[in-house]
């Protein structure tokens, strides 16, 4: 039997987010357990005129992959993915996890190397979306595993997760575009203004971000999705940020971690765990010691952690730092095959001024 949320929230991802019209070329991306939702989109995408491509994977593949493959085997990209990211109108990739931890005991050198010969096609992925030539969308199917990663049962994991879609509502678009009216006037009162102060517990940062481009995710790109974002100006970080919850890249799961930031570089990085993982990660190259993006968190229906990024940069009265690559349509230029966010809980005592004005104070936006 089908489940309506799936078909609901199928419906407002080709009609809403991605706007699938005649012609499209359209890869959708997921493993198997998601057959669901991926038949679902499927199904909506061909009867919109798209050409459509479902491509499933398997998910135990992985540590076989980081386990045995040689170095020349980790870099090596089948021209038909460079083709695909060159030419596909629309890609829409589904977070189904069946084991969020079986790449812990991966060794991290091995999946920088894979990342690094990855960098040309995510150039070109950024680059491709920044000038409107490619629309994607990064959503989520529940399973069992995200469920306990978020120490939830699959049940109360699945009415958490639609109802963070608003996919239960009369009108779930209409309240998407409501949320983007607020990003809207967000967005226009941050306009002109420069310097961003971060205050929280073990956190003391300053960044600046004048002359950049703050973006409204109104379910475009993420779903579900509330947040706005720019990509700070690359030399001008200042100070310390302790992040609230484990950062997860990778697979792997690196707890308390604290980053001191002078003239825009990490110049001191710590972690309670895993903290090789963290000093590798930011030596792959140059630019994943800088900040490509901030994001304030606005969707207060994600109110708790789950280890599952997607969500969890979302939740409202907090605010994300990624290291690594910018998006080019904020304005911002940095350069990385990294992209890692990591998330500051500000809802305890927190506060976020800019030019000297506050902006969010224990977590509630004051715009």
């Amino acid at each position: 039997m089908k489940d309506p949320r799936v078909e609901r929230l199928a419906d407002i991802l080709v009609d809403y987010s991605l706007e699938i019209k005649e012609g499209d070329k359209v890869a959708i991306n997921g493993a198997y357990v998601a057959e669901p939702l991926m038949l679902a989109l499927y199904e909506r995408c061909i009867k919109q005129g798209g050409h459509v491509m479902l491509r499933p994977t398997l998910p135990h593949a992985e540590p076989i992959r980081f386990g045995l493959s040689s170095d020349e085997q980790l870099e090596f990209i089948w021209p038909t993915e460079k083709w695909l990211t060159e030419n596909l109108d629309v890609s829409i990739s589904i977070i189904s996890d069946i084991n969020t931890r079986q790449l812990t005991k991966s060794d991290p050198a091995r999946q920088v190397v894979a990342r690094k010969a990855r960098k040309e096609l995510m150039d070109t992925y950024l680059k491709r979306s920044a000038d409107g030539e490619f629309r994607w969308n990064v959503t989520l199917f529940p399973t069992e595993a995200l469920a306990q990663e978020a120490q939830m049962s699959l049940e109360e994991y699945e009415q958490f997760y639609f109802a963070a879609c608003l996919v239960e509502d009369d009108d779930p678009v209409a309240q998407w575009r409501a949320m983007a009216d607020r990003h809207a006037r967000l967005i226009e009162w941050m306009e002109g203004r420069n310097e961003i102060h971060l205050e929280g517990e073990g956190t003391d940062l300053i960044l600046e971000v004048g002359g950049r481009k703050f973006i409204p995710a109104d379910g475009n790109y993420n779903f579900p999705d509330g947040e706005v974002f720019t990509g700070p100006i690359e030399d001008k970080t200042r100070g310390h940020v302790t992040y609230s919850y484990p950062g997860i890249y990778g697979g792997q799961s690196v707890e308390g971690i604290y980053l001191e930031f002078e003239k825009g570089r990490v110049v001191d990085a710590r972690a309670q765990k895993n903290e090789e993982i963290l000093i590798k990660t930011l030596d792959t190259d140059p630019g994943a010691r800088v900040l490509g993006e901030l994001g304030i968190g606005t969707n207060y229906g994600i109110d708790s952690f789950t280890g599952e990024i997607l969500l969890d940069e979302k939740i409202g009265g907090t605010v994300h730092l990624a290291v690594g690559a910018s998006y080019p349509e904020t304005g911002g230029v940095n350069e990385s095959a990294v992209h890692w966010d990591m998330v500051c809980d500000l809802r305890k005592g927190g506060r976020v001024t800019v030019d000297g004005d506050t902006l969010m104070e224990d977590g509630k936006l004051l715009i």
